[in-house]
């Protein structure tokens, strides 16, 4: 095997590909990259066994073949090189690579290509084509809710459910809950037995796919099976497992008989939210909301006796209520919200906030109360 190709064409795709393998792999060949010619065609993939990632690239020349080298150490000697420089990669039969440019030469070990674990998407799943930037926009507005090593491992990931005129992305580590829809493609191409279909993707796999799909219109082809999810675009190829567990029944906390209103400046509040949490407690992050017609009071105290306290004016009209909430949590809700004004509705001190935009719905975002 051996092919040219230009610095500049072979680095993106090595850095796209670059955040699924593993510093510390069980397998030693998860720590190497396949590495294929297939006529002008170099074909990259890596996987961790969970995620996997294919690229294919335009190359100068090459003979076709296919071998695995180390992914990072790869990575580093091409960004090492100089801008524009021309890359020569070959192959030998005793198990080493070369990789040459102007008057620098590198050899690196290979593991045999037909022993590198592949992720095989099987052919009976449900098919849709969407534009990057929607599919993008709603896993940004969901994926930071997702919880961390949560032992409630169908937490840990981004449920995807499909409807017949929705696809809605949901994520809660237990203590928020984040909801986005966006309308459900008419080129979708279901198999039998679909109902309403959830999946959860893994959070390896959303972090992957937020950073991977551009802002733009262009279409990704979605396959979604029993077992895994799989994204095509005219570059890339990108396959997870799926989570297999029952997400919680989300619909059972989005508050639908809130009866107190609130509306205000999304940047004024985050603001406030952010100047009071200086004094906040460090570990447990809690702020005190006190609602009053007219103007909302924000408290924060730690154990050292420390204490901040804001005023800002809000659109209420009711009675006087007060509720104790994570200062991040609301943070981030507010970050995620895109309109100059945002809706809290409330209802009593023990029960959820739902936060969105003014006017706009298509992402919700619910918080519980803690006790102060």
């Amino acid at each position: 095997m051996k092919f040219t190709i230009n610095r500049e064409t072979l680095i993106k795709p090595l850095q796209m590909i670059g955040g699924i393998v593993e510093r510390r792999q069980t397998l030693p060949i998860l720590s190497n990259v396949q590495v294929s010619v297939q006529a002008d065609k170099l074909i990259l993939v890596a996987t961790d066994l969970e995620v996997q990632m294919t690229t294919r690239t335009d190359i100068i020349d090459g003979i076709e073949g296919e071998i695995t080298i180390p992914a990072r150490k790869f990575l580093d000697i091409c960004r090492a090189l100089p801008d524009e420089a021309s890359i020569v990669l070959s192959a030998d039969k005793n198990g080493k690579a070369t990789i040459r440019s102007g008057k620098s030469r590198f050899t690196l070990s290979t593991l045999p290509a037909e022993d590198f674990p592949r992720i095989e998407a099987q052919q009976d799943a449900i098919h849709f084509e969407i534009p990057q930037g929607t599919l993008k926009y709603a896993i940004d507005h969901t994926q930071f809710a997702m919880a961390q090593q949560d032992v409630r491992y169908y937490l840990n990931g981004l449920l995807m459910e499909m409807t017949d005129d929705v696809l809605r992305f949901v994520a809660t580590d237990g203590h928020r809950l984040a909801l986005c829809d966006i309308a459900m493609p008419e080129s979708v191409e279901p198999y039998k037995n679909n109902e309403n279909q959830q999946v959860i993707i893994p959070r390896k796999g959303v972090l992957e796919l937020s950073r991977l799909l551009e802002e733009d219109e262009s279409p990704v082809q979605v396959a979604v099976g029993g077992n895994f999810i799989q994204l095509k675009t005219d570059k890339l190829e990108f396959v997870s497992k799926l989570i297999d567990g029952r997400f919680p029944e989300y619909q059972n906390v989005v508050p639908v008989n809130s009866d107190k209103k609130v509306i205000c400046d999304r940047e004024v509040l985050r603001q406030a939210l952010a100047r009071v949490s200086i004094l906040s407690n460090e570990k447990f992050r809690g702020v005190r909301l006190e609602f009053s017609p007219g103007s909302l009071h924000v408290h924060a105290h730690n154990p050292e006796q420390e204490e901040a306290e804001e005023e800002i004016s809000i659109d209420y009209d009711g009675p006087n209520l007060e509720m104790g909430f994570n200062v991040n949590y609301i943070q981030d809700a507010l970050l995620a919200c895109e309109t100059a004004q945002v809706q809290l509705m409330l209802s009593d001190p023990n029960s959820c906030c739902l936060i969105h935009g003014v006017d706009d719905q298509q992402c919700r975002y619910i918080i519980m109360p803690m006790r102060l």
